[in-house]
């Protein structure tokens, strides 16, 4: 049986690119909306971090950066031992509209795990990030 190996959303936000990049690839844009500390390298292969309050940390990778259209970046896979190399890879595409920006966000690469750890995962990413974009929106509505 085959796997969903994509999550993807797409929204609009009434703020113009360049705020929305801010948002994305900056260490205070990311604080902001998606982690309570942030740290960021924004050049491919660069390092970021992010750290939450509850005690959970994640590492990533910065892979892709054009400014201001796309930035991607992989990281470690929720459930998985901290040492386990797999990781999924997030693509933010910018697309200036009439009102603003529509903004997507397609995470892949949750094929490559085993069952039990594919739901758990898959499951766990499609909740936060329907949790994390509505964070965003209300962030980008504040600036």
């Amino acid at each position: 049986m085959g796997f969903p190996d994509r999550i993807e959303r797409t929204m609009e936000v009434a703020q113009p690119p360049g705020k929305v990049w801010t948002a994305l690839t900056t260490a205070e844009g990311l604080r902001a909306w998606f982690g309570d500390e942030a740290t960021i390298d924004l050049r491919p292969g660069g390092a970021a971090r992010m750290e939450w309050a509850q005690g959970f940390t994640v590492d990533m990778r910065v892979e892709r950066v054009e400014e201001p259209t796309v930035f991607g970046f992989t990281w470690q896979i929720h459930g998985l031992p901290k040492d386990d190399p797999r990781r999924t890879y997030v693509e933010f595409t910018l697309e200036p509209v009439d009102t603003g920006t529509r903004l997507t966000v397609v995470e892949t690469g949750f094929s490559q795990l085993p069952e039990d750890a594919h739901r758990k995962a898959y499951d766990a990413h499609t909740e936060g990030w329907a949790s994390e974009l509505g964070e965003l929106a209300v962030h980008l509505d504040a600036v």
